[in-house]
């Protein structure tokens, strides 16, 4: 008696069908990506119950003729594709030939399609991956397809279904993915008959303000880099605008949207500098890269992709996005005081004048910092100077009162020991000097130590790390990139390393967790942010000791010299740990307030 035996078709295309459609909003990606395959303009998309009772998807692209509607109901047939070849360098959205086919096997389905050239529309049935009939329709140019009664032929995966409106928030998620990635169609969303979302064929940047919103799109950042056959644009927020959750994130990979950890990665190690750990960014970024260096064939969902050459795409994003955060406050300012989002361009810069004021190197007496008086040694031998001391001419001259010197004017006094007030020509700028002055101190420091060799330190005791067999074949291929971190590391049994120097720097730090750290970022993206990560916490703490604190009276001048150091330091707008160093108020915010002009 035969135990194994061959599965009938039927339960073998519900069981493909399970590996693509999970629920509504799996049918509607599909149908979506078709739509835009076909070369649309113009999509109308109505459900009904959130899609549970009906999906009705509309466009105007090229058709299906009545020759290929049998086809594209049948499983692994496609237009898209033809070869080997072919796979290895997908252009379009839709290449498995198995999107309608799995529909059709779990609903009911109805597919109209009309071809320039034909005299009519054709219709197809099908009902469980039957084909019921093949006639003559009434239809636009296009294809239109319907989808009635999803898993009417397995209760149990129709048991695994949420509420109409919760279905309609996860097909929702897929309509703005699409529509992001696609700013040139019109899109029309339709919910138990009432238009939920009308987004007009537009640009990039307009099309992320009618997904987004108002205030995503006015704070902001503009990136746009370019590397040999790789290119990065798109919009990032500002640290200000963090999250505490991932809703608002949005990668695509030429034109597909993904969610790789190689990617979310590199924008995470961007951010971490200017962002709290428990709060996330929000971005919609468009990744474009040459089909033959990226592999999409990798999950049945087309969500998941592989980089050929995984490192430099890490690299290239993180240093894409490190570059905006670093430039995000050179922009130009509008007349709210706040950045002004007509200019989109990376390379936005504040048309700021030289500050007259100047630094010298004697302190004045009434200056009481005294976290400043006596540095650290090893601030102060990586400067060789005091260069968070604010040592200004006693006084201002009649023209530098008059000239602004940057975007954040002048001061005009202290708030409580907290806070400075400075006023430019659009109105209030407030700046916590604590925050402001620990980023510039930080900055500093890691440009000091950025400038030297990497020191050295070894250890009179090798420490003996436990590892597998990933660690040390890791430690083999990777010996050049750990010496030129600072680190020396043999293999001296198959599950041991005995680690001999490490960086001076991180002699305190826990040698276990560094490496253990160390040696998987290496494994997962080429390289380690956790060598960086550990040095920036050190001289991130000694930044906060060296900065001014509050309740601290400075001059004027102190003042203003502080602003201007905020001014040509990179992520001043952010404070080490992730929090505005200031904020402006304009005017006409003030005038509000005051119900002024009402």
């Amino acid at each position: 008696m035969n135990v194994i035996k061959l599965l009938p078709d039927e339960l073998i295309n519900q069981i493909a069908a399970g590996e693509v459609i999970e629920r509504p909003a799996s049918i509607l990606k599909e149908v979506l990506e078709n739509c835009v395959d076909a070369g649309s303009t113009e999509v109308n998309i109505h459900l009904t119950e959130g899609g549970l009772k009906l999906i009705r998807v509309t466009d105007n692209g090229i058709g299906i003729s009545k020759e290929d509607l049998p086809y594209a109901l049948t499983r692994h047939a496609t237009s898209k594709i033809s070869s080997q070849e072919d796979l290895q360098k997908i252009v379009s959205l839709g290449f498995r030939g198995e999107a309608l086919a799995s529909i059709a096997s779990v609903s009911r389905l109805s597919l109209t399609s009309f071809q320039i050239g034909n005299q009519h529309a054709w219709e197809i049935q099908a009902e469980g991956n039957q084909i019921i009939a093949i006639q003559p329709a009434a239809g636009s140019l296009g294809t239109s397809l319907e989808v009635r009664d999803l898993f009417f032929n397995i209760p149990a995966r129709r048991k695994f279904l949420k509420s109409g409106p919760t279905e309609f928030a996860h097909c929702e998620a897929i309509f703005q993915r699409i529509a992001l990635s696609n700013p040139d169609v019109t899109f029309n969303l339709y919910h138990n008959g009432k238009l939920r979302s009308h987004l007009a064929a537009t640009d990039i940047p307009e099309r992320i303000k009618q997904v987004l919103g108002e205030e995503f799109r006015e704070t902001a950042l503009f990136i746009a880099e370019e590397a040999a056959d790789i290119q990065l644009q798109g919009m990032i927020s500002r640290p200000t605008f963090s999250r505490t959750n991932r809703e608002m994130q949005y990668f695509f990979v030429n034109g597909r949207f993904v969610k790789d950890k190689l990617l979310n990665h590199a924008i995470r190690e961007a951010y971490r500098d200017v962002l709290h750990l428990d709060r996330h960014p929000a971005y919609v970024i468009y990744l474009h890269i040459n089909p033959d260096n990226v592999d999409v064939n990798v999950h049945p969902t087309k969500i998941e992709v592989r980089f050929r050459d995984a490192r430099a795409v890490h690299q290239f994003i993180f240093h894409a996005i490190h570059k905006a955060l670093a430039n995000g406050h050179n922009e130009i300012m509008s007349e709210t005081g706040l950045p002004d989002s007509s200019h989109e361009s990376n390379t936005f810069s504040h048309a700021t004048k030289k500050s007259s004021l100047s630094y010298s190197q004697n302190r004045q007496a009434n200056l009481p910092l005294q976290s400043a008086a006596q540095p650290p040694a090893f601030y102060q031998a990586l400067f060789g100077e005091k260069p968070y001391e604010i040592n200004i001419a006693p006084t201002l001259s009649a023209q530098d009162e008059t000239d602004s010197p940057g975007f954040l004017g002048h001061a005009v006094g202290q708030l409580l020991g907290i806070y400075i007030l400075a006023q430019n020509n659009q109105g209030l700028i407030i700046v916590d000097m604590h925050a402001a002055h620990e980023r510039i101190v930080y900055e500093k420091l890691k440009r000091a130590f950025d400038r030297q060799a990497l020191p050295t330190q070894s250890l009179l005791i090798p420490y003996l790390f436990q590892g597998g067999s990933l660690d040390t074949t890791t430690v083999e291929e990777n010996t050049p990139l750990l010496n030129q971190l600072g680190f020396e590391i043999t293999v001296t049994s198959p599950t041991t390393l005995a680690v001999r120097a490490i960086p001076s720097i991180l002699k305190d730090a826990d040698i276990s967790k560094l490496i253990s750290e160390l040696l998987a970022d290496i494994r997962s993206y080429g390289s380690s942010q956790a060598l960086v990560n550990n040095r920036n916490e050190i001289l991130a703490t000694m930044a906060c000791h060296s900065a001014v604190r509050a309740n601290e009276l400075l001059t004027l001048e102190e003042m203003n010299a502080l602003l201007r150091e905020i001014e040509k330091t990179e992520r001043s707008d952010q404070c080490n740990h992730g929090r505005p160093t200031w904020l402006a108020l304009s005017l006409e915010q003030l005038d509000k307030l005051f119900m002024r002009g009402n």
